[in-house]
């Protein structure tokens, strides 16, 4: 079971968008998969759209046990190989910014429990952690679960601070909690081909992180909306944009799944926790243009 932290410390640069998309091309590959929606505005879970369940993530986060587990998972309408841990706004009120290591380590020992007992006979291969932009308990304690990082971001002026200040966090979580964490790759979103400033932008990333953004970018395509707006995966909305933005998707997967390690680490102190009473190419980044 692979564990991959999709952030941003930048709002509205479509950090759902890619975390929704690396796990349409996970169902398209039919590879069992479990998104977990720590963002506080539950955009993830309205566009997975699972049935109601008894408890959320946020009841998971402050008792990390199996019983609570089980009633915040549920299975999307997309598919029963996609489930999701279920977000909730009570989310937002677990997010300060300075929990202790006892706190952030409940998510790792939630995701570690499931890793040991899956719920199923068919284990996840994948769990894709939607983390919000901000970089509280919510997204430190998925630093502190994830094997690996994924950083959004889009081709503005706001770019590189904004992705610096995420590499940083994921180092300083590297050095002090999880050794085995690493950052695959940097995701330019919503990128325009023929702006001159998104290339701009798009070299000024590149100049600063190298190899680690990604060759290809996902385009800006109304696609995006209707899928999520349907409740639909992306690899499953047939217009061009859609098949388009598919084909990025499934590339970002493939580097997901590559930098797969055997295993999950396991966080420090693993007391028992007492049980509750109760078509086209994808769009590229050497791409030039006007505009």
């Amino acid at each position: 079971m692979h564990t991959v932290a999709v952030l941003s410390l930048k709002g509205g640069v479509g950090k759902t968008t890619v975390a929704l998309g690396v796990a349409s091309a996970a169902l398209r590959r039919g590879a069992r998969t479990l998104v977990a929606d720590l963002d506080p505005q539950g955009n993830a879970t309205t566009s997975l759209d699972p049935p109601l369940t008894e408890r959320t993530l946020a009841d998971v986060l402050e008792t990390p046990v199996r019983s609570v587990l089980e009633r915040a998972i549920a299975p999307s309408v997309w598919s029963d190989q996609i489930d999701v841990l279920v977000g909730a706004e009570e989310l937002e009120m677990l997010n300060e910014p300075d929990a202790d290591n006892r706190r952030l380590e409940n998510l790792s020992r939630a995701l570690d429990e499931l890793h040991t007992n899956p719920l199923r006979e068919e284990p996840y291969e994948l769990v894709i952690l939607d983390c919000p932009p901000s970089l509280g308990r919510l997204t430190r304690s998925a630093l502190v679960a994830a094997d690996s990082a994924l950083i959004v971001t889009e081709p503005t002026m706001y770019a590189v601070s904004g992705a610096r200040r995420a590499l940083e966090a994921i180092e300083k979580i590297r050095e002090e909690q999880n050794p085995g964490l690493r950052p695959i790759g940097v995701v330019v979103n919503k990128l325009r081909v023929r702006s001159y400033e998104h290339q701009f932008r798009v070299a000024e990333l590149r100049e600063n992180f190298g190899p680690l953004v990604m060759p290809t970018a996902i385009p800006d395509r109304l696609a995006v909306q209707q899928a999520q707006g349907a409740c639909s995966p992306i690899h499953e909305w047939h217009s061009p944009g859609a098949q388009e933005i598919a084909l990025t998707f499934n590339m970002v997967l493939a580097k997901v799944l590559r930098s797969s390690r055997a295993g999950r680490h396991r966080v420090r102190g693993d007391e028992d926790v007492p049980e509750p009473e109760t078509t086209e190419a994808p769009a590229k980044l050497s791409d030039t243009g006007t505009g």
